[in-house]
């Protein structure tokens, strides 16, 4: 069977290890209260392996492919992405300025046979993240652009320090940087009652008391609470970029970007 004809999620995870096809079996039961714990415990579950590697190496073949589609970005941001407050000092955590860049190719420019796209497509996998969740149930994305993502990070490209605005985020990693493209993280820094600024400084400031640097392999998806940990990608380096998509799931259906976040992270709204 040719790559274009081949439909479905199962030639893409591994589904001995991680039985998400089995939700209702005592194996299944376990596996989902594992991941429940895992991320109850770290702020993060990385399920590594998850995705098989044939699965992985086509993506990295895509992502080398659909170079000429990749939208740049390179800009400066606050940790909260909201407007500098310019009532306080530079160097608090509402007016300190990070710098992103990275390149990122849009859901409508991946083929519909590519890997993750059936792996989104697959209700086995919606369901499973929201068992993990705890949620009763999750959408996919109705955006064209952001639905699904390829993210590339190639020399000197990094994520800035930041807070997620969303509750939650999944990830699936394709390829490691040559050096560099670590994910930091400080799970449970802030609440929703308390910003805790003075913390936020303390890690914008350099202090790694707390900042946990997560392993990271080809092929691990993890399921991440962004809204409360802040973190980020370290600057890559070398001739090997650091290559991952983002899933976007959420417990309303009909999810779409507004006109200027799409056009800042791929350079167009439709």
């Amino acid at each position: 069977m040719t790559q274009s004809t081949v439909i479905g999620y199962r030639d893409v995870v591994d589904l001995d290890r991680y039985p998400i096809d089995q939700l209702d079996s005592e194996q299944g039961r376990d596996f989902v209260a594992s991941c429940r714990e895992a991320l109850l415990r770290d702020g993060v579950c990385q399920l590594p392996g998850f995705v098989v590697p044939d699965a992985v190496d086509r993506m990295v073949e895509l992502a080398a492919e659909l170079g000429d589609a990749a939208h740049r970005s390179d800009s400066t941001h606050t940790v909260y992405f909201e407007p500098v407050d310019e009532s306080v000092p530079a160097e608090h955590p509402t007016a300190a300025q990070q710098h992103s860049a990275k390149q990122t190719i849009a859901y409508d420019r991946i083929p519909e046979s590519a890997p993750i796209r059936r792996l989104y497509a697959a209700d086995e996998v919606k369901d499973f993240i929201a068992a993990v969740l705890g949620k009763p149930r999750l959408y996919r994305s109705d955006d064209p652009l952001d639905a699904v993502m390829i993210a590339v990070f190639r020399e000197g490209d990094e994520l800035g320090w930041h807070f997620d605005r969303s509750e939650f985020s999944v990830t699936v990693m394709y390829q490691d940087a040559e050096e560099g493209g670590h994910f930091d993280y400080y799970p449970g820094l802030r609440s929703d009652d308390d910003s805790n600024y003075a913390g936020v400084q303390q890690v914008l400031d350099g202090d790694s008391a707390g900042v946990i640097r997560l392993p990271s392999s080809p092929g691990t998806l993890a399921i991440f609470h962004g809204r409360h940990a802040m973190h980020r990608v370290t600057p890559t380096s070398g001739s090997t970029p650091r290559i991952n998509s983002v899933l976007t799931y959420g417990e309303d259906s009909g999810m779409r970007l507004n006109e200027l976040t799409a056009d800042l992270f791929y350079g167009r709204t439709q």
